[in-house]
């Protein structure tokens, strides 16, 4: 075999070791996030809210919830900065520990009957400080699995880490459900808090994986060049500001429909129909299961048909799902509730999948992590930041639960838009070197 051959081999196996630690990590993280999103419908009103009604007290929980979304573009630039500056793997071993650590004093805080006001202050900082953690990790996660990806399978490749966010929604779910029967009437004095705490020993084992992955090809290619660039964020916002606005936008019907399928309905079915928490955790369960397969299948799928033909067709579908959901929760029959969670899964695959890959091209490599982590995390704040908080205003306010249908719909529209237009910007858009450009192309055709 020739030294070639063995090099390329070699890059296959690292590759492979890269999706895994990409993956991993992003399980890891997104677990420590969605046992806060859950706990903000499940546990925290009673416990650091207690003075206020059930409505007031949920406002207030999932107010809390968005601070983590606002506090998502600050990490983006600063582990985007140090991600185009000094790589992707030691950006990405630093975000793990500022949510690993966040969530494990999460686990040990006093409540609001023990120290008052400072209960949910504390509370906020630590969801700030988890914010900054997940805005860095995202983007990093996706270039270190698609970087040392296969070319031909980058959708596919990009896909791992965004299942890596489903999968740690499934074991939040899992650890929830888990303690939930295990304490009994003890979960809300400590069996809520075991699963925080237990982060402490992923965040052992993810960073165990993660310190043994070198450095991609495409960033060592740029220091080997000499294109670093001295302050990647601000290079990225002067000189590719549609593609950052544009990547936001792409994320509205993904991101802000998924946290009204996972976080508002427990919340939305507790007070409606009072049904039990433990319910809405089983179902979140099984739909994370639906999302770690569909993720890359429709990744894979993205490949095979084009990245952008894909997505497309699953905005239009989410379009389409909106009324579809609506009426299924508003029935009020459990299965059906259960049913609309577990379904609304498929029409977020479909985007999910090829998503990575397809904001990731609209950056060259030089300042692709702090373009692509801007880029989505302000996309978080606008669709997922608020969705829950929205969904209960306009549902309170309005009277009737489709108007939730609307918003849905609405966030389709938008997202359906931005992403014809993000075709224009990529093909047009000035990148490193004709080989980027051309790989661009490919891989965003439709």
């Amino acid at each position: 075999m020739s030294t070639i051959e063995n090099e390329v081999v070699k890059n296959r196996k690292i590759g492979r070791k890269a999706a895994v630690a990409a993956t991993v990590g992003t399980v890891i993280e997104w677990y420590d996030f969605f046992l806060y999103a859950t706990a903000s419908a499940l546990i925290f009103p009673k416990l650091f809210f207690p003075a206020s009604d059930p409505y007031i007290g949920a406002l207030q929980s999932f107010g809390t919830f968005a601070v983590g979304f606002l506090a998502r573009p600050v990490g983006a630039a600063i582990f985007g900065h140090y991600g185009d500056r000094i790589g992707r793997k030691t950006a990405l071993v630093l975000t793990m520990f500022l949510m690993g650590i966040s969530s494990l004093i999460i686990g040990l805080l006093p409540t609001y009957q023990s120290v008052g006001m400072w209960a949910p202050i504390l509370l906020v900082l630590l969801r700030l400080i988890q914010g900054i953690g997940v805005g860095g990790e995202w983007g990093g996660s996706v270039l270190l699995s698609m970087e040392w990806g296969d070319k031909k399978r980058q959708a596919l490749m990009g896909s791992w880490p965004q299942m890596g966010v489903s999968a740690g929604l499934l074991l939040a779910s899992i650890m929830i459900s888990l303690f939930m029967y295990i304490s009994g009437d003890g979960f809300f004095t400590w069996g809520w808090r075991i699963p925080f705490i237990l982060s402490v020993v992923l965040l052992i084992v993810g960073y165990i994986i993660r310190a043994k992955i070198p450095e991609t090809p495409s960033f060592r290619k740029v220091q080997e060049q000499q294109k670093v660039s001295r302050m990647p964020v601000m290079e990225v916002l002067k000189n590719y500001p549609r593609a950052v606005l544009l990547a936001a936008l792409v994320r509205l019907s993904e991101n802000g429909p998924f946290y009204v399928y996972t976080v508002f309905i427990i919340n939305f079915g507790m007070e409606m129909f009072k049904m039990d928490k433990a319910f809405f955790v089983n179902a979140n369960t099984v739909g994370s299961l639906v999302m770690v397969f569909g993720i890359p299948f429709f990744g894979y799928l993205s490949d095979r048909i084009g990245i952008r033909r894909m997505y497309l067709i699953g905005v239009a579908t989410t379009f389409a799902w909106a009324f579809a959901y609506v009426g299924l929760i508003s029935t009020g029959i459990p299965i059906a509730l259960f049913l609309a969670t577990v379904l609304s899964m498929i029409p977020h695959s479909m985007q999910v999948g090829p998503q990575g890959a397809m904001l990731a091209h609209c950056f060259p490599p030089r300042l692709r992590y702090s373009g692509l982590s801007l880029g989505t995390q302000f996309g978080a704040i606008i669709a997922g930041g608020f969705a829950p908080l929205i969904c209960m205003y306009l549902w309170h306010t309005l009277g009737t639960a489709y108007a939730i249908s609307f918003y849905i719909a609405g966030a389709a529209v938008i997202t359906f838009c931005a992403t014809l237009l993000l075709r224009n910007y990529t093909e047009t858009a000035s990148l490193d070197n004709v080989e980027e450009k051309k790989e661009s192309k490919e891989v965003l055709s439709v």
